[in-house]
C-alpha cells in the first residue's frame, strides 16, 4: 500500500537543507460559531501586520462559504477550490487586495462543496511548502465550528487565534472548540481575541471566563491577544466592501486592531521568526494524516 504521507516526508527532509530568505510563520484563525466577525478580524489583522512592514498571505480556508474576497469587494477568478482540484497552481490563485495584501479566496457559492480527502490535504500542504520564505505570515481563516479540515489546520498551525464575542453563546462555543481540539492530545498554542466589546473591562471579563475554565478543566493556559471595540463603522465598511482599517483608519475598532497587532508583534520572540514554521506545519500535517 502506497504511503500517502511519503511526499510530505520528502518535503520535510528536504527543508533541513533549505535556507529561505525569510522565516514564514503560520497562524490559524477560528471561532466556535459564525457571526462573531472572525473573517473581518482576520482581514484587518493581516492588513495591519502588512502596514507594520511584514509580508502577509491570507488563505480563506472556508471553501464554499468564503468571504475574504467579498469583504474587499473583489471578484476572485480562481480560488482554493481550483488548487485542491489541481486545476491551478498555488501561484496562479494568489491575488492582491487592499494595500497589496496577498490572499487566496476560498470560493463562494460552489454547488458541490467538497470534503477534503487526506490526499487533497497532503497536496495542499505540499503547495503551502512552496510559499516558505516568500512571506512573513500565512494566515488561515477557517470555517466556524470544528470540521475535519478546520481541525487539521488548527493542529498543524504554529498558533491558533480563537475569536469570540461577549455573548454567552459565543463564549460557550469558543470554549467548546478549545475543549474538542484539546481532546486530540496535540499541543496547540491558543490565543483569545474578544470582538465587539463595549470596553476593555467587558473584554477582560469575557476572556477571563474562558481562560479560567480552560485552566481548571483542561489544565491549559490561554493568553488573551486583545480586544476589538464594538464600532458602527465596522458594519458601514462591510457594506462598502472596504476593510474598516482602510475605510475608517482612526475609528475605535481600527485603533483596537493597531494596539492588538503591536502587542502581538511585541510578544514574538526573535527565535520564533528564525524557526521553520512551514517545516513544522508539514511535519504536523504528515503525522495527522497517518492517524
Amino acid at each position: 500500500m502506497t504511503d500517502q504521507a511519503q511526499g510530505l516526508r520528502n518535503l520535510v527532509s528536504h527543508q533541513h537543507t533549505q535556507k529561505p530568505a525569510k522565516s514564514t510563520r503560520i497562524i490559524t484563525v477560528t471561532s466556535g460559531k459564525g457571526g462573531v466577525g472572525k473573517s473581518n478580524f482576520t482581514l484587518n489583522f493581516a492588513l495591519t501586520l502588512q502596514k507594520r512592514g511584514y509580508h502577509v498571505l491570507v488563505f480563506d480556508a472556508d471553501i464554499g462559504l468564503a468571504n475574504i474576497d467579498v469583504l474587499m469587494g473583489i471578484t476572485a477568478k480562481y480560488s482554493l477550490y481550483h488548487l485542491l482540484k489541481k486545476e491551478k497552481t498555488i501561484w496562479e490563485i494568489i491575488q492582491k487586495g487592499y494595500n497589496d495584501l496577498q490572499f487566496i479566496a476560498g470560493g463562494s457559492g460552489f454547488n458541490d462543496l467538497i470534503r477534503l480527502t487526506d490526499e487533497q490535504l497532503e497536496y495542499f500542504a505540499e503547495q503551502v511548502n512552496l510559499l516558505n520564505g516568500t512571506v512573513d505570515f500565512i494566515i488561515f481563516d477557517t470555517g466556524a465550528g470544528l470540521s475535519k479540515e478546520t481541525l487539521k489546520f488548527i493542529l498543524a498551525a504554529e498558533e491558533t487565534i480563537v475569536v469570540t464575542t461577549p455573548e454567552p453563546t459565543s463564549i460557550t462555543d469558543a470554549y467548546a472548540i478549545i475543549k474538542m481540539v484539546n481532546s486530540m492530545n496535540e499541543p496547540v498554542n491558543f490565543k483569545l481575541v474578544v470582538n465587539r466589546t463595549t470596553d476593555n473591562k467587558e473584554g477582560k471579563q469575557t476572556a477571563d471566563k474562558i481562560s479560567m475554565v480552560a485552566k481548571r478543566f483542561l489544565q491549559i493556559d490561554i493568553p488573551t491577544l486583545g480586544f476589538v471595540d464594538d464600532d458602527n463603522n465596522v458594519s458601514k465598511a462591510v457594506k462598502r466592501q472596504i476593510p474598516f482599517t482602510v475605510a475608517y483608519p482612526t475609528c475605535a475598532a481600527s485603533q483596537s486592531i493597531h494596539r492588538l497587532v503591536d502587542d502581538f508583534i511585541a510578544r514574538q520572540a526573535p527565535s520564533e521568526f528564525q524557526a521553520g514554521a512551514v517545516k513544522g506545519f508539514l511535519s504536523k500535517m504528515m503525522r495527522i494524516l497517518k492517524q
